[in-house]
């Protein structure tokens, strides 16, 4: 939409209108306030929010517009052919301080203790429109406030009932848990049932709330507005890359707020994203160099632990293997190929959780833009949780389906989305691939003879969707990412998208997954893959930022692989399971305190700048990686700067396979369905309180199919044991029938449930 001044315009989808003497073109349909704010025209608003459904509820926006008998609200007034708006005048100011007295009758004088102190829309307008002495005496009204959860704090007096947080839960999350309960007077927001915030975009309650009725709950009573630093970063929790200010104070990150990008993530940011900066103080943060001796640890210094730690690379020389986080920046990614080649080794890979290499995939962009999922009309998922692995793309694809998007999921678990599902087909993870063929071959596509194919009656349905549709897309989740015969999925998705004209969205399991693969951390050579350098050990490791039991697809497999192993690790967090695997750690930066460039979903190379200071002796790791390439006597580490080193990035797309793995054989027991908790992919996140507190954190457990549970004698609530013949463990019992017969739904990312393998066939027996 565009409203600027200009000359007189024919255009049949645009009107001649005047604000304040000045003549310009709006959209047909558009409102006054909209063609005033593309004027750069101030009107007051409250309950107006560019990005939520119109309410026309705080009637601050009341302006005067010619031939009408009285001031009208701005947000809900469409412009007309000749329209005359004027936002200035007597009658339009004095309708705008009489609502600002109305709101501000019953609104506490509690500023100097209100977070939102120095950042508040109510005070902004109050200081051009309020008065600056009451004429209310009688006592304010009360209202008490409500427990939102770990993350939302609530102050509900302060309340002015612009009702734009309900609008965003309904309309944006859609998860519709706010709501306005009592009438007139009495009127109040709040959850009814007193229940936390579910939606996993709480936090942009905050943003939209133009007063201090909710605030950030981590945030509170830590600093003032006026006393913090904003520097322009990126979220690294999942692969969109989503644009946000880190807040600091003297060096330390007390706040993440979004950054508009309109192609990432609009105006909105995840919970994940807004709250995992309270990990970056954990007890076991990294500080100094770390050296071992027997089974000591002892503090050393960069002098010392650096020569030790090249003595242990250098010897290990074409033994190397080199694993790094896929979250890893593409500067650091760069130099850890740089080093591994000047090392002569070519085993070096980030695809911690992948299991099945047979096609050597390596993440790839979409093909269909994340912004553009939204007008999609058509879209399949296949073995993916969208609202957790990538929660403002889920939002995005909300959008979708309230313009009439027919979605349709292939899944081992009946996820919970807030569109509606045209059809699902839920199935056991073994069966993933067959069902995805059978749809590929509803659709007339060519399909290898090795993947076998499971007929289902929604198949033909979803292929006459995908075919007859305009703009649609296939997208591959975690599930299918990280499945066993997950080059059987990738093979039956690209017949199908061939087929049906669809595109193919991967989502890369890693924040820079595709810049890493890029940026040359792959295997050269007759170099091994992750998955080989575990079943088939090395002398040694470079392990860069992984903590071993949580990121790896078979945690109990590499803690095995590296416990008789010379390790060196390059960590953020020096926890118990890296000090009992690793010889030197060498304490590097997060990416909230250092300069570095990833690259998103959309192949779009985003950078950061240092919000918070690096604790203790901790180094950026490129420095770190620099200094010991330097020491090494490597080629490609010659730079002197971030610039230098930049300027030396030769990116290039990894070509992609099309081998497929072997058939496997299935054992008795239930099969294990295997996901990564929301606010568990890292490590992170894993240290950030407020989220680990949120109920979206289940803890580990098993879910079980009543039926299942029933014939066990299990019951919900009561302890299970559970084990594949390697690792067990005694977990709480959920029921659901969302989970298909025949399988268990196991979450990674605990100590509890680690032992286990991802893709084991378990026995379940009561506790």
């Amino acid at each position: 939409m565009s409203a600027v001044p200009t000359a007189p315009n024919i255009a049949p989808d645009v009107v001649n209108i005047e604000i304040n003497g000045v003549a310009m073109t709006a959209p047909k349909g558009s409102m006054i306030i909209q063609a005033a704010d593309k004027a750069g025209i101030p009107v007051p608003r409250f309950c107006y929010h560019e990005k939520l459904p119109i309410a026309a509820n705080c009637r601050m926006c009341l302006v005067d517009v010619e031939k009408m008998p009285k001031p009208a609200p701005a947000c809900a007034t469409p412009v007309m052919e000749g329209m005359r708006v004027t936002t200035q005048t007597k009658r339009a100011l004095d309708a705008q301080r009489n609502v600002m007295e109305f709101l501000l009758i019953n609104h506490p004088l509690d500023c100097p203790i209100c977070d939102q102190g120095g950042e508040c829309e109510l005070q902004d307008v109050a200081m051009g429109y309020g008065r600056s002495v009451s004429r209310y005496v009688d006592r304010k009204r009360v209202v008490a406030d409500e427990d939102l959860g770990s993350l939302v704090a609530t102050d509900m007096t302060r309340c002015i009932q612009c009702t734009r947080c309900i609008r965003f839960t309904a309309d944006i999350a859609g998860t519709f848990e706010l709501g306005g309960m009592y009438r007139g007077e009495d009127l109040q927001i709040g959850t009814y049932d007193g229940k936390p915030l579910m939606t996993e975009l709480s936090g942009n309650v905050i943003d939209v709330c133009p007063v201090g009725a909710l605030t950030n709950k981590v945030f509170r009573y830590r600093a003032r507005a006026w006393e913090l630093v904003a520097r322009e970063s990126i979220g690294y929790h999942d692969a969109l890359g989503s644009n946000l200010y880190l807040h600091a104070r003297r060096g330390d990150v007390l706040r993440t707020v979004p950054r508009d990008n309109e192609a990432v993530n609009e105006c909105w940011l995840s919970d994940r994203d807004r709250y995992s900066h309270q990990g970056l103080a954990a007890a076991d943060r990294a500080t100094r160099p770390l050296v071992r001796e027997g089974d000591t640890w002892r503090e050393a210094s960069w002098d010392e632990a650096l020569p030790l730690a090249a003595k242990l690379l250098k010897d290990a020389g074409e033994s190397l293997g080199v694993l790094a986080h896929p979250a890893t920046s593409n500067e650091e990614g760069g130099l850890l190929a740089s080093l591994a080649k000047g090392l002569g080794t070519g085993h070096a890979d980030h695809r911690l959780s992948a299991l099945d290499f047979a096609d050597d995939a390596f993440a790839e962009t979409f093909q269909m833009p994340a912004a553009e999922l939204e007008r999609a009309d058509v879209v399949l998922l296949v073995g993916c949780n969208l609202r957790h692995e990538l929660p403002l793309l889920h939002q995005r694809l909300h959008k979708a389906g309230k313009a009439g998007a027919k979605v349709f999921a292939i899944n081992p678990v009946d996820y919970e989305f807030t569109f509606a599902i045209a059809g699902k087909r839920i199935v056991a993870p073994s069966q993933l691939p067959g069902a995805l063929a059978a749809v590929a071959k509803a659709a007339g596509a060519s399909l290898a003879a090795a993947i076998a194919v499971h007929e289902h009656d929604g198949a033909k349905a979803i292929a006459d969707a995908l075919k007859n549709a305009g703009n649609a897309v296939v997208i591959l989740g975690e599930t299918a990412e990280n499945h066993a015969h997950a080059s059987w999925l990738r093979a039956a998705a690209r017949a199908l998208a061939t087929a049906t004209g669809a595109r193919l969205n991967r989502i890369p399991q890693g924040a820079n997954a595709i810049g890493l693969a890029h940026h040359g951390l792959r295997p050269v050579g007759q170099g091994k893959h992750a998955g080989a350098m575990l079943a088939q050990p090395l002398p040694a490791y470079l392990l860069y930022g992984i903590e071993p039991q949580f990121d790896f697809a078979h945690g109990a497999q590499a803690v095995k692989a590296l416990s008789g192993a010379k390790v060196v690790a390059f960590a953020a967090f020096a926890s118990d399971e890296i000090k009992k695997l690793a010889h030197v750690i060498l304490p590097i930066g997060l990416l909230p305190e250092i300069e570095a460039t990833l690259t998103n979903l959309d192949g779009t190379n985003q950078s950061t700048q240092a919000g918070g200071k690096l604790p203790g002796e901790a180094r950026s790791g490129w420095r770190v990686l620099r200094a010991l390439g330097g020491s090494l006597g490597l080629p490609g580490f010659e730079f002197t700067d971030l610039h230098g080193l930049r300027a030396g990035l030769a990116p290039e797309a990894p070509a992609q396979g099309q081998g497929l793995s072997e058939p496997g054989k299935h054992d008795a027991g239930l099969e294990r369905i295997t996901s990564t908790p929301i606010y568990r992919g890292d490590a992170v996140l894993r240290r950030a309180a407020a989220l680990n507190a949120h109920p979206l954190t289940h803890g580990p457990r098993l879910v079980l199919h009543p039926e299942e549970a029933l014939a066990r004698g299990l019951s919900d609530g009561g302890v299970a044991k559970v084990g594949d013949g390697v690792g067990s463990a005694a977990l709480p019992v959920a029921v659901s029938a969302r989970v298909p017969k025949g399988a268990v739904w196991i979450e990674s990312g605990y100590d509890a449930t680690a032992p286990m393998s991802p893709v084991a066939r378990l026995a379940v027996v009561g506790a």
